[in-house]
């Protein structure tokens, strides 16, 4: 089972997101239901190490807090660009709450996450785009914010790859206080 964790996006959010997917020749625009915010991604697990995730995951403990998008960009940074992404304005409430996952994680025997938490929303998967068309697009959407919205819960998924990209299934959910 390859598992991550991860907020979901209020409808009028993703709203917003799916009105800015478009203009990039090249784009594979990640999917409306499919549009998430990665806390963690865990990788294959077997059916022990799955029960120990979950199990983990109903031990943090963080209050609900707001949270707002701001910005877009692109990865790998000074490379050529290939993914489209928007921004989460600085937060110290979600840090805690992804702080607090990974050291659950960890403590059933996960790997540490080597790369720096970097919070954003994947808009699109680029496959040859023009950098001069990428560089527009960010211009263009550079002043993008989102209203701040409660963040109450967060999701265990699974996901499976097909040839049409990945599908993603809600395999447990977790109410924060």
């Amino acid at each position: 089972m390859r598992l991550f964790v991860a907020i979901d996006l209020p409808a009028t959010v993703r709203d917003r997101l799916v009105s800015m997917s478009c203009g990039l020749p090249g784009a594979r625009w990640v999917r409306r239901e499919q549009l998430h915010l990665t806390l963690r991604f865990i990788g294959e697990v077997d059916g022990l190490l799955f029960q120990a995730v979950r199990d983990a995951l109903a031990r943090v403990e963080v209050h609900s807090f707001t949270m707002e998008l701001n910005g877009v960009g692109f990865f790998p940074p000074r490379k050529k660009p290939r993914v489209v992404w928007v921004g989460i304005r600085d937060n110290e409430d979600l840090l805690r709450l992804r702080n607090r996952i990974e050291s659950g994680l960890v403590r059933v025997g996960l790997a540490p996450e080597k790369r720096k938490f970097s919070p954003h929303i994947t808009l699109a998967r680029l496959n040859r785009t023009p950098p001069s068309r990428v560089g527009h697009y960010l211009q263009e959407h550079s002043l993008f914010t989102s209203p701040a919205f409660r963040v109450d819960r967060f999701r265990l998924y699974s996901s499976v790859l097909g040839r049409n990209g990945a599908t993603h299934c809600v395999e447990q959910e977790y109410f924060l206080r």
